[in-house]
């Protein structure tokens, strides 16, 4: 070759890899970090204009993962000397119903906290968890301008309404009667300018005396539109519901642009990726964040947060950005939360299917906020709040189930309001499994069964259960209980199969219980329905008992003794495929049976040179909706008063011991 092929091949290659550089830059732009202090790029931020997509974001390059009938273009500026934020927002709907619509609703969630006399602080009295609405902590949202695109008010055609209880004094939910009718496959665009008040931090929502924002469900927000067909409608409609005391949150995919002004003393953590460098202006920076195929937009900021990122791949992780915006108290503990991430991301992903964000923020509020702590948001998640130093395994737990979440709430998005189950009963199934496979952590089954002290239906509205506990002790605990009991019967690799399935079929698409059901038998290829109808559509649990032993020694033709044994075991409550029983006896011999359950009651006979010493129902505790365990143990050989007290120790001790090495 010559020296001038050689030149010639070098530039061709030269110029190859320019082509390809500048080819991948507009397709996959680099994200920029975050900027903590003043910008090189300048200028005049307007927020009276609608936010547009920047010019970084590509088309996209292949089609759609939901079907995107929302989209959002806002701005938002936090006055932190009013605590409250000023908003406006560009709002298109797209109709993706056949009938011709009438009306829109829009969710306005931070009316929850205007008064004592909303439906959310009726039914919570003023209390979610552990948190507490603080003194004088109200905050409210205010709707102060909407219009068509063309300028035309719409703010007369508004009306609060209330399709659950009818409190007039409940404005979580505004129906927008339109001027136009929106046919199918028509879109229509509104334009709105709000104001929102932030309560003290509560309920996930809020500001703290020491400058602390959490902004989630802080927008008007469009309810839900369903199509025949989703979610087992016969015919299509919205989906909308008042903000209840146990309820969370139920929307339809889009896309959202924001941008947010804060001071600049502030770092804002986003759903989404940031789409440009932030730009400074009068003491204020504007940061500007993108997001599709997600069905919520929140965000947070604090002057105080200290900042940690780092890059994570793996077999079913592509490549995301794990960001921690960590209050001070935890600055150490940094390399915790980025384990427990990365471990989250990587067997959630192996389990339940890819994690599609390039993006993943977790926010760990200070003391004073953790209200707005442990909690979920597509591509954000906030942790516990930062009161202990050196906190336990609650640390990882806490950004294990937040994560979680990012599949089951965040891409499966159940209607959350309806079916709670759903996301809260397979997310804490989830985190259980991924606290016993990385971290040696097992459950307590049998003592967390023991706090169904009052089972109801799984699928049932959220607002139905009694109270909050009530809710909880079903929707969490129950919910999980009733998974691994599926697992106990079909093993861990089908199961494994089954939630593969059900997370692949349903990614984006809103499933129901029935479609799990579905699933499930398609998997299984069995029925299912005796199963559901008691432990998810009913409200029972298992409930296995040694009734009573009769006991008699037997002499052969000899004088040798023998010793006859008649057990019965009753079945109390639901029913269930196979219950392993154990005899012992005297002389240190085990026989060990398995009921095939059919029918309420069964007698075994045992004959042995030694009596019968004791008999114990599941002794593995592997019926892991059995919740009355009291009755599983019976020691033979003693009065019946002592009997009982003997059965309730020994069962009382097991517990212990589980609860123990479990948590």
């Amino acid at each position: 070759m010559t020296r001038s092929h050689a030149y010639r091949s070098i530039a061709y290659v030269i110029a190859g890899f320019t082509l390809a550089y500048l080819l991948i830059q507009w397709l996959w732009p680099a994200e920029p970090l975050p900027s903590l202090g003043p910008e090189a790029e300048q200028g005049h931020v307007r927020l009276d204009q609608p936010a547009k997509l920047p010019q970084q974001i590509p088309p996209s390059v292949e089609a759609p993962r939901s079907e995107r009938v929302a989209e959002y273009h806002m701005d938002v500026r936090l006055d932190e000397t009013t605590r409250k934020l000023y908003g406006t927002q560009t709002i298109t709907w797209n109709h993706p119903g056949k009938k011709t619509v009438n009306e829109l609703y829009f969710h306005l969630y931070p009316n929850a906290f205007a008064s004592p006399h909303t439906t959310f602080m009726k039914e919570s009295g003023g209390q979610l968890r552990a948190d507490k609405m603080p003194t004088n902590g109200y905050g409210s949202i205010n709707i102060t301008e909407l219009k068509t695109s063309e300028g035309m008010s719409l703010m007369n055609r508004l009306d609060y309404v209330q399709p659950d209880d009818n409190n007039t004094k409940d404005r979580t939910v505004a129906k927008l009667r339109l001027t136009q009718p929106v046919k199918a496959g028509e879109s229509i665009t509104l334009k709105m300018k709000f104001e929102v008040e932030l309560p003290k931090v509560f309920a996930r929502m809020g500001m703290t005396d020491d400058d602390f924002v959490m902004a989630g469900q802080w927008f008007p927000k469009l309810a839900a539109y369903e199509e025949a067909g989703v979610r087992g409608r016969s015919s299509e409609g919205w989906n909308v519901h008042q903000y209840h005391g146990s309820s969370e949150f139920y929307s339809n995919f889009g896309i959202y642009n924001v941008r947010i002004q804060v001071p600049s003393r502030y770092i804002v953590a986003s759903t989404g990726f940031q789409a440009k460098a932030p730009v400074e202006q009068d003491n204020m920076r504007t940061y500007q964040f993108y997001a599709d195929d997600v069905h919520d937009f929140a965000w947070s900021a604090s002057p105080h947060f200290v900042y940690a990122e780092e890059p994570f791949s793996s077999q079913n992780v592509p490549g995301v950005r794990i960001k921690l915006y960590l209050d001070p108290k935890h600055a150490e503990l940094k390399e915790r939360y980025f384990y427990a991430a990365k471990a989250a991301l990587a067997k959630f992903s192996e389990w339940f299917g890819e994690y599609p964000y390039s993006t993943l923020s977790i926010v760990v509020p200070p003391e004073s906020g953790n209200g707005a702590g442990g909690m979920e948001y597509p591509t954000l998640v906030t942790a516990f709040g930062a009161q202990d130093e050196s906190p336990g395994y609650d640390l990882e737990r806490t950004v294990i189930h937040e994560i979680g979440h990012q599949y089951f709430y965040g891409m499966i998005a159940s209607n959350e309001f309806e079916e709670a189950w759903l996301d809260e009963g397979f997310t804490s199934y989830a985190e259980d499994k991924l606290m016993e496979s990385e971290f040696g952590v097992p459950p307590s089954l049998a003592l967390q069964a023991s706090y169904m002290t009052d089972p109801a239906p799984l699928k049932q509205s959220a607002w139905k259960y009694k109270s909050q506990n009530h809710y909880a002790e079903n929707v969490y605990y129950r919910a999980k209980l009733v998974l691994f009991a599926m697992e106990k019967q079909v093993g861990e690799k089908t199961m494994l199969r089954i939630l593969k399935a059900y997370t692949n079929k349903y990614r984006f698409k809103h499933p129901t219980t029935a479609d799990f059901q579905r699933v499930v038998e398609s998997v299984t290829k069995q029925k299912w329905t005796d199963f559901f109808n008691q432990y998810v559509y009913g409200d029972q649990m298992a409930d296995f008992a040694v009734d009573h032993v009769d006991m008699k020694e037997v002499k052969d033709a000899n004088g040798k003794s023998s010793y006859q044994s008649t057990v019965y075991i009753q079945k109390y409550g639901a029913n269930y495929p196979s219950v392993p029983i154990v005899f012992h006896f005297e002389d240190g011999t085990t026989t060990r049976k398995v009921w095939q359950v059919d029918g309420d009651r069964i007698q075994y006979q045992l004959k042995h040179t030694s009596p019968l010493e004791w008999v114990m129902i599941d002794p593995l505790y592997s019926i892991a909706v059995e919740n009355r365990h009291i009755n599983n143990y019976m020691k033979v050989t003693v009065e019946e008063p002592v009997k009982t007290r003997v059965s309730w120790t020994a069962v009382k001790a097991i517990e212990i011991i589980s609860n123990i090495l479990g948590w």
